[in-house]
């Protein structure tokens, strides 16, 4: 059919606007200066928990204006609300507070919250094939993106070092509401009724060809399973990405390596090892979605996290165990924006993510201020073990939760939750539903 070509230059936008909205984590190169020049501890994470807040609160309006504004003019949008956060952090100085939180937080974070569901939502559109693969390249481009700006700030561009905390603000700001800008002219619907040539969707429950608005979907057990599993692994991720750079450092030091030494091993475990794996993971985990099934992947990867973080602990005091376990929990931490959103269509509809989909994200901004202020709490009162350990015990609860999860019933959405009759529903899946869930 025509327009075939048409969806690979979707890839292209998809990926210049996650590139720019991976900004949220590239906060920690920020954090140095800021505590040079008085910060706290508290006042720096309390910006970077305001921005996700903010990102994960503006989704949901974003996802009810998709189809009022059009894609375009909502990626538009969002590209210049986040270029105008950081330029109000630049011109504010740089250091001042509540500037950079107006700026960086509020502003900046409902920018990203405004575009984010954009390329995820167009390109189902135009990949109703591939659902894992373009979601995850979608969102690879925002965990490398993080990397790269890092970087940019830092050892490879040494912004801070030659224009300043306020001149970099300003050019990142800049700088993504151009490549947004940019990214957004692709950023189009497919025609009514299209498909890719080859391709027929399956009409089995589960693969995303019945849409629920997102009042029916909210009604549904499935909803809650799923935000229960992304709650606590998006959570844990966000958590162990705080806690990276703390509680290493004490674990090798106590196994006989300098202070010195052991602070730069931690930023390598964070800013490399954890960084690459979470870009990897965003894309592998989109194609092994594809090809094991959402639900099977999503009970794996919360599964193995809960592992992974339970064994963090004993790993952490030497180097190359932290690398190794800083990769694993990095890559799983990825999969979790490439799975969701793939698995939000197959339950609730194809058509519905970009007003579902928002909706399942909340569970994201609700763990990242759960689980960060938790962990932070118990390693100032000296058991950062523990946080770990809880974490990765929810982990495998979420695990649990998500085994539940089968395709629902528009009845579901209409009529009171009852265990009968979701144990019925889950049984015409079982002869009726597609594996590919």
């Amino acid at each position: 059919m025509p327009g075939g070509s048409k969806r690979w230059k979707v890839v292209l936008g998809a990926l210049l606007i996650q590139l720019c909205l991976g900004a949220i984590y590239a906060w920690s190169v920020f954090t140095p200066g800021l505590k040079a020049a008085g910060w706290s501890n508290a006042r720096t994470q309390v910006v970077f928990s305001v921005g996700l807040a903010m990102f994960a609160i503006v989704m949901v309006l974003a996802g009810r204006k998709l189809n009022d504004w059009g894609p375009q003019r909502l990626a538009f949008t969002g590209g210049i609300t986040l270029g105008i956060g950081y330029v109000i952090a630049g011109l504010g100085g740089g250091t001042t507070f509540w500037t950079v939180l107006l700026g960086v937080g509020l502003v900046g974070g409902a920018g990203i919250g405004l575009a984010y569901v954009v390329p995820i939502a167009v390109g189902m559109r135009w990949f109703p094939d591939r659902k894992g693969m373009i979601t995850g390249v979608a969102v690879a481009g925002f965990g490398f993106g993080a990397m790269g700006w890092v970087k940019l700030a830092g050892s490879w561009g040494g912004l801070i070092d030659s224009i300043g905390l306020d001149g970099t603000f300003v050019a990142y700001g800049i700088a993504f509401a151009i490549l947004i800008v940019i990214g957004s002219m692709w950023m189009k619907m497919p025609p009514a009724g299209w498909l890719p040539d080859g391709f027929t969707p399956p009409q089995t429950i589960g693969s995303g060809v019945e849409d629920f608005t997102p009042r029916e979907m909210l009604r549904t057990p499935q909803f809650h399973l799923i935000s229960l599993t992304f709650l606590v692994s998006a959570g844990a991720g966000l958590m162990a990405i705080g806690l990276m750079k703390l509680y290493p450092p004490g674990a090798l030091v106590d196994n006989g390596i300098s202070a010195g030494a052991a602070d730069a091993i931690a930023g390598t475990a964070m800013a490399v090892f954890f960084s690459l794996a979470n870009g990897i993971g965003r894309l592998a985990w989109g194609i092994l979605g594809d090809k094991l099934g959402r639900k099977r992947s999503v009970v794996t990867m919360a599964a193995s996290q809960g592992l992974f973080l339970l064994l963090f602990t004993s790993m952490a005091g030497n180097e190359y165990t932290l690398y190794l376990f800083a990769t694993l929990i990095g890559f799983n931490f990825g999969g979790n924006f490439a799975l969701f959103p793939a698995l939000t269509a197959d339950e609730f509809g194809n058509g519905a993510v970009g007003n579902n989909y928002p909706w399942v994200f909340l569970s994201y901004g609700a763990g990242g201020i759960i689980f960060p202020i938790f962990g932070g709490w118990l390693g100032d009162v000296g058991n950062f073990p523990l946080a770990f350990t809880i974490a990765g015990v929810l982990c495998i609860v979420g695990a649990a939760a998500a085994f539940l999860v089968f395709p629902p019933h528009h009845d579901e959405a209409t009529r009171p939750f009852s265990v009968h009759g979701f144990l019925h529903n889950a049984h015409l899946w079982e002869k009726e539903g597609s594996p590919a869930t």
